[in-house]
């Protein structure tokens, strides 16, 4: 896709969303527009160029740049001009090691701690993946799995927990929508989450552990062999 081909798509696809604040705003659109592989990893994104797409001036842009290389989608080269960002494998891994742990520790105390609404509302929300899925929306079922992950660690009521999570979650945020999207291993992660879900069900902090981290291990697999292909499955 050339430069002027993208910025003319990406101005239609921002005309389209609901007003936030500009700098949300945008943000929100080039975070979409990146991770429906619209923009590939590394490729250069002027500011000058996103702001004409947009409509806006430099000022909210910026911010919404630094949202986004807060959240590891966009990064600076060495002339610190932004582009998107392009992590390697052992990076990726190492951060979903990390994110296993985190959603390990955020299942065992969701066991203990949340409450029954908590868990229900878990149990609606994987629900929620299986139907975006089946209607063939895949970018409504990924924000609904991602909600799916980030309320079992808010039910751990752990402030320090939540906090990294999130982190973690928006540096994966790209990866993990490629890996959602492979074909191959698909009912092996509806199977996990089923698994998850039964085990918070029944207060078993221990099983929730094994199968929060089982899941990430799956998805250590599923995202190396998208990287590998270089392509996102279908």
């Amino acid at each position: 896709m050339t430069k002027s081909n993208w910025t003319d798509e990406l101005k239609d696809f921002a005309d389209l969303k609901p007003r936030r604040s500009l700098a949300m705003e945008a943000a929100d659109t080039l975070r979409e527009f990146i991770l429906l592989g619209k923009l590939a990893p590394g490729v250069p994104v002027r500011e000058r160029d996103l702001a004409d797409a947009f409509g806006i001036s430099r000022t909210p842009l910026k911010e919404a740049l630094r949202i986004l290389e807060g959240e590891g989608l966009i990064d600076y080269g060495p002339t610190r001009r932004p582009r998107v960002a392009d992590p390697s494998l052992v990076q990726i891994l190492d951060w979903l090691r990390v994110q296993g742990a985190l959603e390990g520790l955020g299942g065992e105390l969701c066991c203990q701690l949340a409450t029954e609404h908590e868990i229900k509302n878990i149990a609606a929300l994987n629900a929620a993946i299986v139907k975006a899925r089946d209607a063939g929306n895949a970018l409504e079922a990924f924000r609904k799995d991602m909600a799916f992950h980030a309320a079992i660690v808010a039910a751990s009521r752990n402030a320090a927990l939540i906090e990294t999570h999130t982190t973690y979650n928006a540096r994966l945020w790209r990866v993990r929508y490629l890996s959602s999207q492979r074909s191959v291993g698909i009912e092996t992660t509806k199977q996990q989450h089923l698994d998850i879900v039964a085990a918070l069900e029944t207060r078993d902090a221990v099983a929730a552990r094994k199968a929060l981290r089982t899941h990430l291990q799956t998805a250590e697999i599923n995202i190396a062999a998208v990287l590998a292909d270089d392509t996102p499955a279908s």
